[in-house]
């Protein structure tokens, strides 16, 4: 039998709101890494070591015990002392943290020997202060200055940095230590002296500020310790989380647990909108380096969530609203209407070196604004968010045909005017994403191929809500812009001889046939007739493209591919639900279930079935397992969300809220034999739904309704 492979990077981390650490398995912070400490985009701890008299621990095991918690085990080497030997591995200690807004750390040491043990315990501890651009980029430039303070009455260390009236600061309080501790060096000093069977235990309580100290902006920090992790009010948080999404049962063990991974994912990357109290929801891109409200991606997990979460959609169309560009400002690419690309805190945005403050560069974004809005809607049945939010929808569109169509010939195009802006604006936004079939890059204004659905999809659904808003020559302008932007699309994107559609016009309006994942995305807007459809699903289905881990994004065939790129031969799990969305709504359904098989089946190598932003697009064969991208974002919210629209695209499922109903079009494959979903969610109606396999059909039970809803299954 051979040996099981788990896949995933070696670092542990653990989260909670826009808090991170990330540090080696043995608990550490190494030096000169992008491991650390952080929270707004600072990194506030840099470098983090235990020592026993100067050695290091020797590490036995650790793992994440939940997003928000970790737990390490480690023993020690041999040692000589001035009060005699300590023998290897008699000592054992434990380090558990837990997150909130700042670090609850416990420290517990036990003698297992049967001798007397004295020692110091000594803990280095530094701050750098990054930008997280900086860390990302491996260029640190120093600008402010930092100042340290210790307190050995209150036992209290102070790392403050201040450049002009950027400030930051981290408070290290000890708590719980029988013999108080020293400092000196960068280094804490704890005098440890256990009998045989003897233990020792203290409090490390990391507290993060805006500002020099303790300010208002101070964040909490979790004040029981992690031996009470059940009774924490992260665990309270991701407890009620669960009571509130749609949960599945299934004969797949897979894909049961890649689902209710990916349900602890979304809620370890929540982030408050407003109050504390407040009920709405934005949602982190990923950890480390997206832990912040994103427009495309806070947008696609938005409509991956309609089936699990759908009040998500809720805080993140209000937050974008709010931010929607009003002027233009070439710096940050903004233009009125548009919605942002991402938006920064840290120091480099503080004083404009970056212009994420926010940065509009972004070309899909505005369009699926709209998008996700209609959707809402469908799932939430809530008029009057529409009507509070379509006025934001409304000035989207404007964008659309006014500056997403840069030259008025009726596509989406896209050109930076920023010094620092990005080249690339589609969701495959690298610098060299873009290129021709023989590699080399392709100079812009760039019309990609999906921007022309999304506007199309976009348009037909604003002109749904146009008509239920009373504004019916609205909706009739948008339906015929969508028909005329499908006919030209059709005339100048398809290209029978690669037997796809252009990955884009160039800016000498000529077609890039470069073979890409990014016409999958056409099935899922509708654009594509329904024959030229099959083609696009054959021809990302052959072997160039299709890795048996999922679709690549760029063809083996072109000379730029690399499976372990970023964008130019690897496989992005939500990428591969929006094609099998797509793939759906033309009727593959089969094919469908191939790419829902592929991702779940490589989700069981990776750790915890925690699927990571991407992996590499290597070809599966007997002996092979997926490929760990280094850089990627794990946990990373639209790489989480993906099982959500594989499930949609398996059951087939369309709410419509506003009528009390939700239709279903299940296609169960033979490796899901059976399916329940519970408390799902159509506006305030809930439904428990089982599905299952009979024959070469699929049956289906209602089980359960509570509140209003009509289930009726589309017959074909």
């Amino acid at each position: 039998m051979p040996l099981e492979v788990q896949v995933g990077p070696p670092t542990l981390t653990i989260n909670r709101g826009k808090t991170f650490l990330v540090t080696e398995l043995d608990g550490s912070v190494s030096n000169a890494t992008e491991q650390g400490l952080f929270s707004n985009d600072t990194r506030y701890i840099s470098r983090y070591q235990l020592y026993l008299d100067g050695y290091r621990w020797i590490l036995l095991n650790s793992g994440a015990i939940a997003y928000y918690a970790e737990r390490v085990y480690m023993t020690n080497r041999a040692l000589a002392t001035e009060h005699g030997a300590i023998r290897e591995g008699v000592l054992g200690l434990t380090l558990e943290r837990i997150a909130r807004e700042g670090i609850h750390e416990d420290i517990d040491i036990h003698n297992y020997g049967a001798t007397r043990a004295c020692f110091n315990l000594e803990l280095l501890l530094r701050s750098d202060f990054a930008d997280i651009f900086e860390v990302k980029a491996k260029r640190f430039l120093r600008r402010g200055s930092i100042d340290t303070q210790w307190s050995y009455e209150r036992q209290e260390l102070v790392n403050c940095y201040v450049h002009e009236d950027f400030q930051r600061s981290v408070v290290l309080r000890i708590e719980g230590g029988e013999v108080k501790a020293r400092y000196a060096n960068g280094r804490i000093t704890f005098p440890i002296d256990l009998e045989p069977g003897g233990s020792w235990h203290t409090c490390c309580l990391f507290q993060l500020n805006k500002g020099e100290r303790g300010g208002k902006h101070a964040g909490a920090v979790p004040q029981m310790c992690t031996r009470d992790l059940d009774k924490s009010k992260s665990a309270e948080h991701l407890a009620r989380w669960k009571e509130v999404t749609t949960s599945i049962t299934t004969s797949n063990e897979d894909f049961y647990r890649l689902y209710h991974q990916s349900v602890e994912d979304m809620a370890a990357l929540r982030l408050k909108c407003g109050e504390e109290n407040k009920q709405e929801l934005l949602i982190a891109a990923g950890v480390p380096w997206f832990v912040t409200i994103f427009g495309r991606d806070s947008l696609i997990v938005s409509l991956q969530n309609m089936i699990v979460h759908p009040e998500f959609a809720r805080g993140t169309l209000e937050r974008l609203a709010e931010l929607q560009a009003t002027e233009i400002d070439d710096y940050r690419d903004a233009e009125p209407g548009k919605i942002l690309h991402e938006y920064r805190s840290g120091e480099l945005a503080h004083f404009h070196l970056i212009p994420h403050t926010p940065y509009y560069g972004t070309a899909d974004a505005t369009i699926l604004y709209v998008v996700t809005l209609h959707e809402a809607w469908k799932w939430l049945g809530d008029d009057l968010l529409t009507q509070e939010l379509w006025d934001a929808a409304r000035r989207c569109l404007e964008w659309v045909d006014r500056y997403g169509d840069r030259d008025g010939d009726g596509f989406q195009e896209y050109q930076t005017r920023s010094k620092d802006g990005y080249e690339n604006m589609g969701w495959k936004d690298a610098p060299d994403s873009v290129m021709y079939p023989d590699g080399s890059l392709v100079k812009g204004p760039k019309a990609l191929c999906e921007l022309q659905g999304y506007a199309y999809d976009a348009k037909l659904r604003a002109a749904e809500m146009a008509g239920r808003l009373g504004e019916s020559d609205l909706a009739e302008r948008l339906r015929q812009q969508a028909a005329e932007l499908q006919r030209k699309f059709e005339e100048q994107f398809w290209c029978e001889d690669i037997g796809t559609y252009a990955y884009a016009l160039d800016g000498d309006k000529k077609p890039v046939k470069t073979i890409v994942s990014n016409a999958g995305h056409l099935l899922w807007s509708g654009i594509a007739r329904p024959e030229r459809a099959r083609r696009v699903m054959q021809r990302l289905l052959e072997p160039d493209l299709w890795s048996g881990w999922g679709i690549r994004t760029l063809s083996a065939q072109n000379p730029s591919f690399n499976p372990f790129s970023y964008q130019n031969g690897s496989v992005w799990p939500h990428d591969n639900g929006i094609i099998a969305l797509g793939f759906k709504r033309y009727g593959f359904a089969d094919e469908a279930a191939r790419i829902a098989r592929d991702i779940s089946e490589a989700a069981s190598y990776f750790m915890y079935y925690r699927l990571p932003e991407l992996y590499a697009g290597i070809r599966r064969e007997p002996g092979s397992f997926p490929v760990q991208y280094l850089g990627a974002n794990v946990p990373q919210a639209w790489a989480a969300g993906s099982v959500f629209h594989l499930i949609r695209a398996i059951l087939g499922l369309e709410a419509d809220a506003g009528e009390k109903k939700l239709a279903i079009d299940p296609i169960l494959p033979h490796w899901l034999q059976e399916i329940t979903v519970s408390k799902l969610h159509v506006g305030k109606a809930s439904a428990d739904i089982r599905f299952w396999r009979e024959g070469d059909g699929t049956r289906h039970e209602v089980l359960n309704v509570e509140g209003e809803l009509k289930i009726e299954r589309r017959e074909h």
